[in-house]
């Protein structure tokens, strides 16, 4: 771990061992020494280490760095590793101690780690950890965007039969490079990095329309799209709960009889969402997103080929009001930012423990973006939703670049914008969650 931070470019760390029950408040006291330090901080990296099947609410500890007011509008990663190993949770030597944290460090990072009823000999992420720092090294003007996708795909070769493959979730709002030297998008991209996409491309549209003002206005705009990027599109409105189920099952065994090579698929889903993240049928009905991804993930015809998930819905009734300063009409000042903007986790479970996120072990090349970040409100108006529209506008005008670059800037524009919602006088912020297990680079 130690090459890998210095690697990354964060020389200066404080690492810990504790119970699992004590991250919550390891990482409260980690925001407030970085709170009353009083010294710019350009980004923070949090790496959280525990057995299998221990580290279950993840997202309790990414809100706890998300109200660190250091770093407002700044890059927050957390890599969150664990093993197979399962057990009893032992007390800790309060002595393992810390490790040369200095003040005013522009990169802190913080180490937790929790272990069974004994240390594994050899620790099942080892590869992924030594493979990181590697690339890392090899390629400091990469994104780390990009690194982690060079990455999956090394992790994921040397898999029992290639199953195993990472996941990271983002809500990057531009292109972070930890590296001394300046970013260079297209130049030295690395063997073998890019998706073959020669073969057929698929699409489905699930659209429930009715109630959902500006909806038709998406469905046109998404079609419209995935035809001019070579599609074969097929459409679906007003889908019941169970319909969704089935055309997702009916689309997964057309392109398994199809009987030239598939290359890719994509499959938007747009509906009314539930108050834990579920999708509403016109039936009012409700279908998990996870059912459906995992619907297509069995498809053999798009083993090793990309797989790309859009769902515009609701994930939750939060409306974020955002943090920092508001623009206002007659003062310029920089927009609120979404509370859940900058953030980057890195989920990586030992191959054959218990998946921890959709997406995850078992499930390579698919791409998720979600409207909305876990819990809030997705917005839509009279002509179409912020998400889709945006999607539409910068992926025309840039067909040809990587499809996460391209997901990050629509990320950004989302982020800038300010919105109106029916139930409040006050503006909110929206912010996408796009989730990658891709493994090469994605060009449409």
């Amino acid at each position: 771990m130690d090459g890998v931070l210095q690697a990354l470019g964060f020389e200066n760390y404080k690492k810990r061992e504790v119970l699992v029950q004590s991250f919550l408040e390891e990482l409260g006291l980690f925001r407030e020494q970085l709170d009353v330090q009083g010294v710019p901080v350009g980004c923070a990296l949090v790496v959280l280490m525990a057995p299998s099947g221990q580290l279950r609410q993840p997202q309790l500890l990414v809100k706890e760095l998300s109200h660190c007011v250091s770093l407002q509008g700044c890059p927050k990663i957390f890599l969150l590793l664990s093993s197979g190993l399962k057990g009893e949770w032992m007390d800790s030597d309060p002595s393992f101690g810390e490790m040369n944290r200095k003040a005013g460090s522009c990169c802190p990072t913080y180490t937790a780690m929790g272990w069974g009823a004994s240390p594994p000999a050899a620790w099942e992420p080892e590869a992924f950890l030594l493979h990181l720092g590697k690339i890392c090294s090899q390629h400091p003007h990469w994104s780390l965007l990009q690194l982690l996708t060079e990455l999956f795909c090394r992790v994921a070769e040397e898999s029992a039969e290639n199953t195993y493959c990472p996941i990271f979730r983002t809500s990057f709002r531009g292109t972070l490079c930890l590296g001394d030297g300046p970013w260079r998008p297209e130049s030295d991209p690395g063997p073998s990095t890019q998706y073959d996409l020669s073969g057929t491309r698929a699409a489905l549209l699930l659209a429930v329309i009715q109630d959902r003002l500006g909806a038709r206005h998406d469905v046109a705009a998404l079609r419209d799209l995935c035809q001019a990027l070579g599609f074969k599109v097929s459409l679906r409105t007003n889908p019941s709960a169970q319909a969704f189920r089935e055309e997702l099952a009916q689309f997964r065994k057309k392109l398994d009889t199809h009987k030239g090579p598939v290359s890719c698929a994509l499959v938007a889903l747009m509906a009314h969402g539930g108050p834990q993240g579920q999708l509403l049928g016109a039936d009012g009905e409700e279908v998990q997103p996870e059912v459906l991804v995992q619907e297509l993930s069995c498809c053999q015809a798009l083993h090793g080929h990309p797989k790309i998930f859009l769902f515009q819905a609701c994930r939750g009734g939060y409306r974020d009001p955002g943090v920092g300063p508001r623009a206002l009409p007659w003062l310029r000042a920089p927009p609120a930012i979404p509370t859940q903007a900058d953030i980057l986790q890195i989920h990586a479970d030992a191959p054959g423990s218990l998946l921890s996120t959709p997406g995850g072990s078992g499930q390579a090349d698919i791409l998720t973006v979600y409207a909305a970040a876990e819990g809030c409100v997705a917005y839509r108006d009279e002509k179409g939703s912020d998400f889709v529209q945006t999607l539409v506008e910068v992926i025309r005008a840039n067909p040809g670049r990587d499809l996460l670059e391209l997901m990050t800037e629509v990320n950004r524009r989302v982020c800038e914008l300010d919105v109106l919602g029916p139930d409040s006088d006050e503006l909110r912020k929206a912010c996408l969650e796009i989730r990658s297990s891709l493994r090469r680079r994605l060009c449409l």
